[in-house]
């Protein structure tokens, strides 16, 4: 009993978890790369499928149409050169069987005129097998001797030429040995094409007899074959450029996308982290002024022992007023009025600033700029980037090492590039990813809050900074600055100062 209970309990918990399971979430990028690729693949397929066909069709009517104008010029011209009166045709000759029946024209005479103009017929370039039909659909001529008497049904395509007195035209790659009429002195080798030939009367209203010609064209097979090879090439490229095209540009998007909603998530982090530190910084800071008034009070008349115990408390008082200021500041909105500020000046500004400091801690600082360097940002916010980076160096170099600080103006002539490398203990390739994280921290007592405070500022005026660092080798920390507009930049370096 106490087992199926515990069964029970943990299959509850399952189910609890399995509904408390976050949704997956949707990846642009994934669907529309798969998607996209089916339906352009598809569409691809499907224009060549038709382009193909639409080639061979128009190609093979063409050849039937060149076809049947010329059998239809040759009969012509028989008739004329046997003599033979006008209201007979070569269509009412081809049947030998009605000879006899004709009052204008002698059998010989018929006889002959048929065998000049079969004998062209047989002499036709690239033909497989031709066979004249009867209106009866009986085989009176044929290249194949075999096929001469016999009668075809069922042939729809002859049915529909004779029905519709037009020429009709099919392409086949083998022979159907279905049919009896397809019957080949040689199997063609790629692609051939039957042609049905209307033959008229005198009236040109009612056809009389018809042409059958099986040909394998090997120069419009040619044409066929590079066709295909043109069109899928086509398809393919057009196809692979469309989805690549249409890939990059979504690509950016789902990229744009991540960057608005990380900003945004920032953003509104940020405003409720705001509100409550403004609340738990404005609750603290008179309890702490109060502290700190009291232990230097204390201070004063306390005996030698206790001196060191209330400058312990002063110091961390100190040091909370400082987190309690930071933190106010990094979650401060900031004012995006730009201004022309000149980089080199802050840079000398912020080394005086922290004379002592490197002093006591043995870093030496070497400084590699130009005479004058104008960049987009405001004083007060280049300072603090400043201070905050140099802090960072002097904190990384407790027992001394030297702070390299190099100015130089990109190929573009339009942004500014500042490097600070230091010889410090340097970080593991996880905090290197995490530095620009809100109250990520390597440093003990630290808030986490001065790099992603030089982020935000940078980013604000359109630079952008970025960090690589070593453990036990340094770390270098390379900001890129808009060059301020119509600000006069020094080319010649002073040299290195150290």
């Amino acid at each position: 009993m106490q087992m199926l209970n515990r069964q029970l309990a943990d299959e509850g918990q399952q189910s609890q978890a399995a509904q408390h399971k976050p949704p997956r979430q949707f990846n642009l990028l994934r669907w529309f790369s798969v998607v996209s690729l089916l339906i352009i693949a598809s569409v691809a397929v499907g224009l060549g499928y038709v382009s193909t066909r639409f080639v061979v069709n128009d190609s093979v009517e063409r050849d039937a149409m060149l076809t049947a104008q010329f059998i239809q010029a040759m009969a012509q011209a028989e008739v004329r050169h046997s003599r033979i009166a006008p209201g007979t045709t070569m269509a009412e000759l081809l049947d030998p069987r009605q000879d006899s029946q004709h009052s204008q024209v002698s059998a010989q005479v018929a006889a002959a005129t048929r065998t000049e103009f079969l004998d062209h017929v047989d002499s036709l370039p690239d033909t497989l097998l031709t066979n004249v039909y009867a209106l009866d659909r009986t085989i009176v001529w044929s290249t194949n001797p075999q096929l001469i008497g016999q009668q075809i049904e069922g042939d729809a395509d002859l049915d529909e030429s004779f029905a519709s007195k037009v020429p009709v035209s099919a392409s086949y790659h083998r022979a159907d040995e279905e049919r009896e009429e397809q019957k080949f002195q040689r199997e063609p080798e790629y692609l051939f094409i039957e042609n049905y030939l209307p033959m008229f009367d005198a009236s040109g209203t009612r056809v009389v007899s018809m042409v059958e010609i099986y040909k394998e064209p090997h120069d419009l097979v040619r044409r066929i074959q590079r066709g295909y090879v043109l069109i899928w090439t086509s398809t393919i490229l057009g196809g692979a450029l469309i989805y690549f095209g249409l890939f990059w540009i979504v690509r950016r998007a789902a990229s744009m996308l991540r960057t608005q909603e990380t900003q945004l998530v920032a953003s509104e982090t940020f405003a409720a982290l705001g509100e409550m530190s403004s609340a738990v910084a404005h609750s603290l800071r008179n309890p702490l002024a109060n502290i700190r008034s009291s232990a230097e009070l204390a201070q004063d008349i306390a005996s030698a022992p206790a001196q060191k115990n209330i400058g312990d408390i002063i110091s961390q008082v100190d040091r909370m007023s400082r987190w309690v200021r930071d933190l106010l500041v990094s979650l401060r909105p900031m004012n995006d009025d730009a201004e022309a500020v000149e980089l080199v000046a802050a840079i000398d500004d912020t080394r005086h600033a922290f004379a002592q400091q490197l002093d006591r801690n043995k870093v030496q600082v070497q400084i590699d700029t130009p005479a004058l360097a104008w960049v987009v940002s405001q004083p007060v916010l280049l300072t603090q980037i400043l201070n905050s980076l140099f802090a960072n160096a002097l904190e990384a170099m407790p027992t001394g090492g030297r702070l390299n600080v190099a100015v130089q103006v990109l190929e573009d002539r339009r942004q500014l590039q500042l490097t600070l490398s230091d010889t410090g203990k340097g970080m593991t390739q996880q905090q290197e990813r995490m530095v620009f994280k809100p109250f990520f921290t390597t440093k003990q007592g630290g808030l986490g809050v001065g790099l992603v405070l030089v982020k935000r500022i940078m980013e604000r005026f359109g630079g952008s900074v970025s960090l690589a660092s070593r453990e036990e080798e340094g770390t270098r920390v390379c900001l890129i600055f808009n060059v301020a507009a119509g600000g006069d930049h020094g080319t010649e370096h002073p040299g290195s100062r150290g």
